[in-house]
């Protein structure tokens, strides 16, 4: 099988999201934060970051505001030195993205790729109702948690400590900013499926 990104993942093509929130209820509070790392493969058939993108975004009218949630992140969802724009808007740049790498990849659809990747998911997913936002990228329930497959692979789930075990900095007093924390999260996860591919776990002949 050909070493390229749209073989890799069954047509798939993944893309590395981290968001920070009001709150941890995905009907209720608001993505406060969003950024996203679009990957390339290289002609030895390893990922590497192709694109990255982020945003501040403004909470949604009516949001809940959980202060334990603003307190871990740090985040002052009012502050206007944040340069945040509307969620609507910040998707449509993000899914305007996927949609170009998804094509320049030659892949059918797309994937979203996170640590703990089913509270990404929702969140997105209920901000695309809110907006009304048709022409959504990524696969409605198929994604792809870093935290799974580091446990699997490392024996470690949380992302420091796999970060650790695989020999990936990480630093404690940039975490929970959604840009670093894409950032850590896409290069476990191409540490991860290029360690599988180093050891000629793919291509399956």
């Amino acid at each position: 099988m050909e070493d390229t990104l749209v073989n890799r993942f069954r047509g798939y093509y993944p893309v590395i999201i981290d968001i920070e929130t009001s709150g941890l209820n995905a009907q209720t509070d608001a993505i406060l934060e969003i950024a996203a790392i679009f990957p390339a493969m290289d002609k030895q058939g390893y990922l590497y970051c192709a694109e990255q993108m982020h945003f501040h975004v403004q909470p949604f009218e009516g949001a809940n505001m959980d202060p334990k949630a603003l307190e871990f992140t740090g985040i002052d969802p009012f502050n206007p030195l944040r340069g945040a724009i509307d969620e609507q808007k910040a998707l449509t740049e993000i899914f305007k993205m996927v949609r170009k790498h998804q094509k320049l990849n030659a892949c059918n659809r797309s994937v979203l790729v996170a640590h703990n990747a089913a509270f990404d998911q929702g969140f997105i997913n209920k901000a695309s109702q809110r907006c009304h936002l048709k022409r959504v990228p990524f696969h409605p329930f198929v994604c792809f948690d870093t935290a799974s497959m580091a446990g699997l692979i490392l024996g470690q789930t949380v992302l420091a400590k796999a970060c650790e075990q695989a020999n990936i900095d990480y630093n404690n007093e940039e975490a929970h900013s959604a840009l670093y924390d894409t950032q850590v999260t896409a290069e476990l996860f191409f540490y991860m499926v290029n360690k599988l591919k180093a050891l000629g776990g793919w291509p399956v002949e």
